[in-house]
């Protein structure tokens, strides 16, 4: 995560208040509220969308698809959801899944399957050290692989975990020798 987007607001979390807003309003039982509310954020969200489209027409022709200044946006969390949000996101899904993954370097996992249909993700993760048996690494995992999927690539929207074999331990070397002279 940047240190420009610490502590800012996530796409996901406006989204969720948004809802929150909108779901109060219906409660009220005004329809013509209700659908004044709703075209509001329809024409909020299609003025930003626009604006953020000709942003990434105007940065892509002028820098570059792989300039480090596009390369710095879409690393961006708030960046990254705002394109993926509006479906302008120059990067298709596998490439946003791998920055996603690569941004929880404490968890590294492998991509073993994305079923775009259902949104289900399949990832392969280290096997956990920690020898108390719980599972408390792999939820921190899940979590933590859960939370930059939100950001960089929602289309992953259930996420299964295969915990990859354990490496076997390596052999003990036996030490074999003549008996000691007392024992003959």
């Amino acid at each position: 995560m940047s240190t420009a987007t610490r502590g800012a607001v996530s796409a996901e979390q406006t989204g969720r208040r948004v809802e929150e807003v909108l779901e109060r309003l219906a409660a009220t039982g005004d329809q013509a509220v209700c659908a004044a509310a709703e075209e509001l954020v329809r024409a909020l969200m299609d003025f930003y969308g626009a604006g953020l489209a000709r942003t990434m027409a105007l940065l892509t022709e002028s820098a570059g698809a792989g300039s480090p200044a596009l390369t710095r946006l879409l690393d961006d969390e708030l960046v990254t959801g705002l394109l993926v949000l509006h479906d302008l996101h120059p990067q298709p899904v596998a490439a946003r899944i791998e920055r996603a993954l690569a941004a929880v370097p404490a968890h590294p996992a492998e991509v073993l399957a994305f079923e775009p249909e259902t949104g289900t993700l399949r990832l392969r993760v280290a096997a956990q050290s920690g020898g108390c048996g719980c599972g408390s690494t792999a939820q921190s995992a899940r979590e933590a692989i859960e939370a930059a999927l939100a950001c960089f690539a929602p289309e992953a929207t259930a996420v299964e975990l295969e915990e990859a074999e354990p490496r076997a331990a390596e052999p003990v070397l036996l030490q074999i020798g003549s008996r000691p002279v007392e024992a003959r």
